[in-house]
């Protein structure tokens, strides 16, 4: 198969995504807080990807100066992911519809159908995660134009479920229905391909992006992500299950042991009545707020949150956006050319989808 085949097999696997996010390739950059601003945001949608600005807990006046400031780095399509808790969501989302934001990828929460139909009114497409079948069917008939799935091999806050197994449940379910974006642990183009061909319209990649040479992380903070293996990216513990807290998969390190500690804390001024549990919540996200700064602006890399997917340990140097872009669509293509030269090599993740023979019942 040739290379001009291979992209165009590739690109028939992501048709649907790329026409959605109106990129050239169906990557979705991961909106991670601190990290993706302006500058990856801009280098990922003109690298052929797109990127995602992380709003996190910035106010309508800066996200306002942040919008703007990329929109002037690229003509390329980017969306604004916005978190459902926060308290002036109506107001971001004034920003974006304002500014004439494309996309916003509501996360954090299930997102209330107002939220969804004002965004669509204006004028924007909507994108939403969807931890299981029966929230990822409720949100496409509050009108969302795709879903993202994330597994717990991501970074930052994560569920419990793998994403190899969210893909077998999802996918088949709804990827007819609306476009469908797989993330958590994804690292190479060999993947992608398997998850496309699974029924995926695209996937979402953070991780990888950390260590982009425009990405802003403090050079601290991207020598840990360089020298980690995939085991050095755990997940916190709960230590109250009446007490959800949504786990955070980072790097090893003081900061870990310091939000154990802060976790126990607030539990018991919630137990002893000192404090609400929304309250308690807040206050423990505030803790990675910080922390998470800590790390990527300042460089602490001892006490800071080290958020980091999986995925980290196939992170080996800073390189361009572009470069890590194109390399995963080489890759992707080469896992194409592979298996049209040996039409019995088929995708692991992928045989997962292919139906099994039919057996006839044995004649008497």
């Amino acid at each position: 198969m040739t290379t001009v085949s291979t992209r165009a097999h590739l690109d028939h696997l992501w048709a649907r995504g790329q026409a959605l996010l109106g990129t050239s390739t169906a990557i979705m950059g991961g909106a991670m807080s601190w990290v993706s601003e302006r500058h990856l945001v801009a280098a990922i949608s003109n690298g052929g990807g797109f990127g995602v600005l992380a709003c996190g807990s910035m106010g309508p006046d800066l996200l306002t100066t942040e919008i703007e400031a990329t929109q002037a780095l690229t003509d390329r399509p980017f969306g604004v992911n916005l978190i459902t808790m926060h308290p002036d969501l109506d107001a971001l989302i004034d920003v974006c519809l304002r500014l004439s934001v494309s996309h916003v990828v509501l996360a954090g929460g299930l997102p209330s159908g107002p939220s969804i139909r004002r965004l669509k009114e204006g004028g924007a497409k909507v994108l939403c995660f969807a931890p299981a079948v029966a929230l990822a069917k409720k949100l496409i008939r509050l009108g969302v134009d795709g879903l993202i799935i994330e597994g717990a091999e991501a970074g930052g806050h994560i569920g419990p479920v793998s994403t190899s197994v969210l893909a077998q449940e999802i996918l088949p379910a709804v990827a007819h229905e609306v476009p469908v974006f797989v993330a958590g642990g994804i690292g190479r183009g060999e993947a992608i391909v398997s998850y496309l061909e699974m029924g995926a319209a695209g996937v979402q990649i953070g991780t990888l992006f950390v260590c982009a040479t425009e990405s802003i992380a403090h050079p601290a903070f991207k020598a840990a992500f360089i020298r980690a293996n995939a085991r050095d990216a755990v997940p916190t513990a709960q230590l109250d299950p009446r007490f959800p807290v949504i786990p955070v998969r980072a790097l090893r390190n003081k900061g870990t042991e310091a939000f154990a500690e802060t976790q126990r804390r607030v539990i018991e001024r919630v137990r002893a009545g000192d404090l609400d549990q929304k309250a308690g919540q807040l206050e423990i996200e505030h803790f990675w707020a910080g922390a998470l700064r800590r790390a990527v602006i300042d460089g602490d890399v001892e006490t800071g949150s080290l958020m980091a997917g999986q995925s980290v340990g196939l992170v080996k140097e800073e390189q361009p956006t572009r470069v890590i872009i194109d390399t995963l669509v080489a890759q992707a293509e080469a896992a194409l050319a592979a298996r049209a030269a040996d039409p019995r090599a088929v995708s692991p993740l992928a045989s997962a989808t292919v139906a099994a023979p039919v057996v006839p019942d044995p004649v008497a």
